[in-house]
């Protein structure tokens, strides 16, 4: 045996893995900020927030199957931010509490419903409610139908594939324009409503049903208003029948939550409803892509078709960066969704059965598309050909934003609707010292187990103290690489794995040496008994790590959160003790059994077996040895 090609192959391991800590991509800062691991919430703090589950309009409670489903999704999108060792978890039958270790993160996106919807626009009119009141002179100028109907602006220049593409600024959410394919632009002015959707703290408890919801609000407006609003076909003119601003005016003082169950074409055709209103109604407003809707853009108030292509439709959704060098969210539709995208495209594009009016129409005539993420309109770009490829959300994104919405996108939507309530940052005071602590426990129990070593076998003592620090100068430089490479982030639940590890590690050091005193004993010099043992005594090692990985990896497989950290750091800690067996712990044995000092009972630590093998010299040697 040549025991200086393992210690070479070690050495190449170690310097292969700190170039890695030191060079890797994700290595920045100084060397000292290079050698940190990532750490979970419990040491370094992060982000905590809860998730309320509500009615939605239809009255219906969750069930326990679609909280389990809905908190399947959210583990899905904070995972896919890149951080390991997020809890998602349920509270109760209602909550959902999300704790994510690292940087303060704003994370009550991860519990929006992120339904998508892509929806014809068919009327457009305004939502600022200026048109609510009557006209202050005669010199006022209105539009023809008595109603402030802004017509959505918008620029176009296809190209030969026929596609369009849109753009406009993210919204406070960080939704930005839709652009369908990349190929030609039509690039509309609006800017989505930065207001982002949520239920009144203040609204009064609703009914079960939307009936009695409606019977409600028509008895909070009256019923000269209810019959005026029932009664229009088209946004109110108020300047042609300056009785109506009076009729109308009770719709301007319900509350979101309320202004959410009027009839569609109520929302649209009441002057006094508003985009503030509209904005802020609750999650699942709009949620059936069946009905008519009404929602805003830019304090434009938009009458939308029925959903013909929805977020199903979309295969998969990713973030890019653009010929531009600008980030894009991609979408990759499914066979079916291309079919009713390239469909819509076509209808918008020829305006079949003239269903866009004029108000809706965008520059160059052709209908819109509104994208719709849950009640908020992402964009709507005006329709430049009929489009038979993939499509693009463009905006003012940055890498984070636009891979949270592509993560939004890809996992689906929640079949639950969520409130996020008060989100908490976690400190990292008491993770301090609970990390200090943890590493103050490791260092007794691995100087405990170093000044036994020592005792009871002293020279063999080195080899014990040499293979545990580097066993752990491997097991840290493995947390930092595959914290820049997975994400894995170090808990005191890891810790306390790691400490574990020591006894296996510490087990297979005694298995060893008494293996090689019993080799000894049966009259083997301590050159040829140091191979025999090693031998002998490497199946029971390699067994007993086996099943210490093996339930590890069980452990990993079934458990979650903090427990699943403590079973990764065992079993990590478990396979880089195997490494350091094979590579050090034996070589340098075979090392040392080549000097003097091993044959010395005071230096060595074999104890008792060189005299009695030196008191035996003398007899007759048994030939049959003695089997492990």
């Amino acid at each position: 045996m040549r025991p200086g090609r393992q210690l070479a192959v070690l050495g190449f391991i170690f310097v292969v893995l700190y170039l890695l800590v030191f060079f890797s991509g994700g290595a920045s800062g100084g060397w000292k900020d290079r050698l940190e691991p990532r750490l979970g919430l419990d040491l370094i703090g992060g982000t905590r927030l809860t998730l309320e589950a509500t009615n939605s309009v239809d009255g219906k409670p969750p069930t326990s199957g679609n909280l389990e489903e809905a908190r399947q999704i959210i583990e899905s999108r904070v995972n896919g931010y890149g951080v390991a060792e997020a809890e998602v978890v349920t509270e109760g039958n209602r909550n959902i509490v999300i704790s994510l270790p690292g940087e303060n993160r704003d994370l009550r996106d991860v519990g929006s419903a992120a339904e998508l919807r892509f929806r014809k626009v068919l009327k457009a009119t305004d939502g600022s409610g200026a048109a609510a009141a009557p006209a202050p002179s005669p010199s006022a100028t209105t539009a023809p139908s008595g109603s402030a109907s802004p017509k959505p602006s918008g620029s176009a220049s296809p190209k030969v594939s026929g596609s369009a593409k849109a753009s406009a600024s993210p919204s406070a959410g960080g939704q930005g324009g839709m652009a369908p394919a990349p190929g030609a632009s039509a690039t509309p002015s609006a800017t989505p409503s930065a207001a982002a959707p949520s239920a009144s703290a203040s609204a009064e408890p609703v009914p079960q049903s939307i009936e009695q919801q409606r019977q409600a609000v028509q008895q909070k407006v009256g019923a000269a208003a209810w019959a005026a609003a029932s009664g229009l076909q088209a946004p109110a003119d108020v300047t042609a029948d300056p009785s109506l601003a009076g009729k109308l005016k009770p719709f301007g003082t319900l509350s979101p939550q309320e202004v959410a169950v009027l009839p569609t074409e109520m929302q649209f055709n009441v002057p006094t409803v508003t985009c503030a209103q509209l904005d802020k109604r609750p999650a699942a407003s709009i949620k059936d892509p069946k009905q008519r809707a009404v929602a805003c853009e830019s304090g434009a108030k938009y009458l939308l078709d029925v959903a013909k292509v929805e977020g199903t439709d979309v295969k998969d959704a990713s973030a890019v960066l653009d010929q531009t060098s600008s980030w894009v969210v991609s979408l990759n539709f499914t066979g079916k969704g291309q079919e009713r995208w390239t469909a819509l495209t076509r209808e918008s594009f020829n305006n079949e059965g003239q269903a866009c009016d004029q108000t809706a129409l965008g520059q160059d005539g052709k209908c819109r598309v509104a994208v719709v993420l849950d009640n908020e309109i992402v964009s709507s770009p005006e329709i430049q050909g009929v489009l038979t490829g993939d499509s693009q959300i463009t905006g003012s994104f940055d890498s984070k934003t636009a891979n949270a919405l592509a993560s939004q996108l890809r996992y689906g939507a929640l079949p639950v609707t969520f409130v996020p309530q008060e989100q908490q940052n976690v400190t990292a005071t008491l993770g301090s010292s609970h990390l200090q602590a943890g590493l103050l426990a490791a260092g007794i129990g691995m100087l405990l187990v170093i000044i036994y070593s020592f005792f009871y076998y002293r020279l063999l003592g080195s080899v014990i103290f040499l293979s545990l620090v580097l066993s752990a100068l491997l097991v840290f430089g493995a947390l930092v690489v595959l914290g820049r490479s997975i994400g894995f982030t170090l808990t005191l639940a890891g810790i306390a794995g790691m400490i574990v590890s020591l006894g296996v590690a510490a087990d297979s050091f005694v298995i060893y040496f008494e293996r090689l005193k019993d080799e000894i004993r049966e009259g083997r010099s301590p050159r040829s008994a140091v191979p025999r043992a090693w031998i002998r005594a490497r199946r029971t090692i390699i067994s007993a790590n086996a099943i210490t990985l093996m339930s590890a990896v069980v452990l990993y497989i079934v458990s979650v959160g903090a427990v699943k950290g403590f079973a990764f750091a065992l079993g990590l800690a478990t396979v880089l003790d195997l490494v350091v067996v094979f590579l050090f712990r034996h070589p340098i044995m075979t090392m040392f059994a080549r000097t003097r000092a091993f044959l010395s009972p005071r230096v060595s630590g074999l104890g008792r077996a060189l005299p009695a093998r030196s008191a035996e010299s003398g007899t007759a040697r048994n030939p049959r040895v003695k089997e492990a």
